[in-house]
């Protein structure tokens, strides 16, 4: 076993592989490693990073182990993330070396950045002064050091009289440390002026901190009530206690309006992590991060598993939102292991969410978690008025998709010079395109799913593999030319209608596949908040924390939509999104309108949003749940089984259910074919696992894969604890 201070023989090393255990290495004389130290080791032909791990070696002839090649110069990876690691890895089923992948993303970052050649004043003069030289002494006077490039530009000069100076011993180079990414933040730079609800939960907060041990805080404000305001009251207290900070995001494209935010009460914006950060960005922030140099990291959730020294505050804005669940390797929901990351580090985490998921309501109702609550919007603002428009009694004419009701509105918000949001959760023009002669619908070839038209850009794409192709004029069955007709909307096909009631208005349409990227997509967000847009029409992204001040009316297109599957979150779900979109109308104090475009205006969630009794929806989901004794007052595992043909996917699950150990808290269901069947050409089946709340989940997953058929062939077996998608 190895100690946190002695040389030894051998060392255990984590590598970030689909790995069950670490390995065991040799460590050469005069190598001195320490549990977290990362290394350099050798794995077949190739060289990879690792990090030395906790526990015993194994009893292996010393002849045969290979020798670590490289210690690298990077603060070890402290034993809280190291349980973390393990922890995650147990109770999700996952192999350790995958979970400890996700740590070491940023491999450049494991020496340290270079230092920078600068130039210092000398206590010598030149031989003669012009102005140019003058403004560069007087730029350079107290001392500091500075880039060549840096100081010619601060004193509004060309480098060449830099050199000249140099040249003369004026300046001396010297070498500067690599500059921080950002810039620290002041905890008393803007202290804000709270209301008084606000306050009441900002102590709440800060006393949390104060106390230094693990607590959980549900921070539940209706849209628009200052939360964000709140819990930087948080991040504040953990920044004076001398710790660093964690904000996590659920989408890319509300971290720039956040930054800025940020920034407005702390005067320098956080460390930003996401995917669509620059790989040398990345590697900087790691390193900082792990060097404590970046204070405060707002980020999406693969942040939560950078190498923080002093982590004490994590922070999960719209806690309830979907995204933090990662379903790809490493099956994950970011805030769960947000309240583990603060339960190993003994530290308060901070959920914050206008629609709590039922999980953190019940969490909170029972007093696991406190709560505290917003229930007005911040200053004179009011929530908008909802109305239900029966598409029953006010169809919209044929050939559209949008109401009377609601295009009457419409008008008259133009006419006031204020702007209208219409809110469709289907990218594209329309999610099936079919031909009227032979009746041939256009599916994807390797998925069980519809093409969907995207007619901006001419083509038929899957929205679950990414397969694409043009639209024909003539259809691919029977030839017929000009007969291709596209059923359903999406958001492409609502802005047509748009256009064609309200030719003279400007329209924005905002998908997450906007040509242009994340950057284009800030940009139309800033034009909407600027007022340089009269109608927005968007997918679920204009639903997540987005604050347009001229925005007072609110359209939800198909408010039903969310509804029409089996998922057993489908009502929150519904409530959440359709509660979050109709909170964009109406933050700045105008007055108001959402309309919710349905079939069933008398359904729960409808009359739970149009009353606004967000806490009759909730009694009556959480009574539900309880009876079905679903999450969180059961246990939910899937267990998907994908293979390259039909038969070997089926006779794989089936082994699987045969497998299962007998228990009385746990039952089996399925398997059956998974509601997207194929996908990327796999045939994919379902096993889903029930059980009590104290149920051991995951030793009768073990059990099961241990004693079923092995994985062979193109047969792969992924895992799910507490899924969040049933498709």
């Amino acid at each position: 076993m190895i100690e946190d201070s002695p040389f030894v023989a051998a060392a255990p090393v984590l590598v970030p592989m689909p790995a069950e255990r670490p390995y065991t290495y040799a460590v050469p004389a005069g190598m001195r490693v320490v549990p977290g130290s990362i290394v350099r080791v050798p794995l077949g032909p190739r060289q990879v990073a690792g990090i030395v791990w906790d526990g015993a070696v194994e009893t292996v002839d010393a002849k045969k182990l290979r020798p670590i090649e490289q210690i690298f110069d990077c603060p070890p990876i402290d034993r809280a993330m190291r349980r973390f690691v393990d922890w995650v890895a147990q109770y999700t089923l996952s192999p350790p070396g995958m979970v400890a992948r996700m740590l070491l993303r940023a491999p450049e970052a494991f020496d340290p950045e270079p230092w920078i050649e600068g130039l210092q004043r000398t206590l010598l003069t030149p031989d003669r002064m012009t102005g140019a030289r003058e403004r560069v002494l007087e730029t350079a006077e107290g001392g500091l050091a500075w880039t060549r490039s840096g100081l010619a530009h601060a004193a509004g000069v060309s480098s060449t009289v830099i050199d000249g100076l140099r040249a003369q011993g004026v300046f001396e180079t010297v070498m500067i440390p690599p500059r921080p990414v950002v810039a620290a933040p002041d905890t008393s730079y803007a202290v804000p002026e709270l209301m008084p609800d606000q306050s009441d939960a900002a102590q709440l907060l800060r006393a949390n901190v104060a106390a230094g041990v693990f607590n959980v805080a549900l921070l539940d404000g209706v849209t628009g009530s200052g939360k964000t305001e709140v819990y930087f009251e948080a991040v504040a207290a953990a920044l004076d206690q001398g710790k660093q900070v964690l904000i996590l995001l659920p989408e890319i494209a509300l971290t720039h309006a956040f930054l800025e935010r940020f920034q407005q009460r702390f005067g320098a914006k956080p460390g930003e992590w996401h995917s669509d950060l620059p790989p040398r960005m990345r590697e900087r922030v790691w390193r900082q991060v792990a060097e404590g140099r970046v204070r405060v990291v707002a980020g999406a959730r693969s942040a939560l598993f950078l190498p923080f020294r002093e982590l004490g505050l994590i922070v999960v804005d719209e806690e309830h939102d979907p995204a933090y669940k990662q379903e790809d390797r490493v099956f994950y929901n970011a805030r769960d292991m947000a309240v583990v990351r603060g339960h190993i580090g003994s530290f308060p985490v901070v959920l914050a969410s206008a629609t709590p998921s039922v999980e953190s309501r019940v969490n909170a109702s029972q007093g696991r978690y406190n709560r505290a609550v917003l229930s007005a919007r911040f200053a004179e603002a009011a929530l908008p008025h909802l109305k239900a428009v029966d598409m029953r009694r006010a169809p919209p004419a044929r050939g559209g998709f949008l109401s009377p009701v609601l295009l009457d509105q419409m008008r008259q918000t133009l006419g006031k010079k204020e702007q209208s949001l219409l809110f469709l959760n289907r990218r594209g023009y329309a999610p099936l395109t079919l031909c009227r002669v032979c009746g041939h619908r256009f599916g994807c070839p390797v998925c069980s799913a519809w093409l969907v038209e995207h007619r901006f850009r001419g083509q038929l794409v899957c929205h679950h593999c990414g397969h694409n192709e043009r639209r024909p004029e003539a259809c691919p069955e029977c030839g017929t030319l000009d007969h291709l007709v596209a059923c359903g909307p999406g958001v492409e096909r609502i802005a047509e209608e748009v256009v064609a009631h309200f030719p003279d208005a400007r329209t924005i349409v905002l998908s997450s596949d906007l040509m242009g990227g994340v950057r284009r997509l800030r940009l139309e967000l800033e034009a909407i908040a600027n007022g340089e847009a009269d109608i927005v029409i968007g997918t679920q992204l204009v639903a997540k924390g987005h604050n347009f001040p001229n925005m007072t009316l609110v359209g939800v297109v198909d408010a039903d939509l969310g509804l029409a599957n089996g998922d057993p979150r489908a009502a929150e779900r519904t409530f959440q999104l359709l509660s979050q979109v109709t909170g964009r109308a109406g933050r700045t104090g105008k007055k108001s309108l959402g309309l919710l475009q349905t079939f069933q205006p008398d359904h729960p969630v409808m009359r739970a949003i149009v009353s606004g009794d967000a806490e009759a929806f909730y009694e009556r989901e959480i009574a539900e749940r309880e009876r079905a004794a679903l999450p969180p007052f059961g246990r939910l595992a899937g267990v998907i089984v994908s293979a390259v043909t039909r038969a070997e996917a089926e006779g794989h699950a089936r082994g699987l259910r045969r497998a299962a150990p007998e228990a009385t808290d746990l039952f089996v269901l399925g398997p059956s074919e998974a509601p997207l069947s194929l996908l990327g050409g796999r045939h994919r089946f379902r096993l889903l696992i029930q059980g009590e709340r104290r149920a051991d989940m995951q030793g009768f997953i073990r059990a099961m894969l241990a004693n079923g058929p092995k994985q062979r062939g193109s047969v792969r077996v992924q895992v799910d604890i507490d899924p969040q998608s049933f498709l």
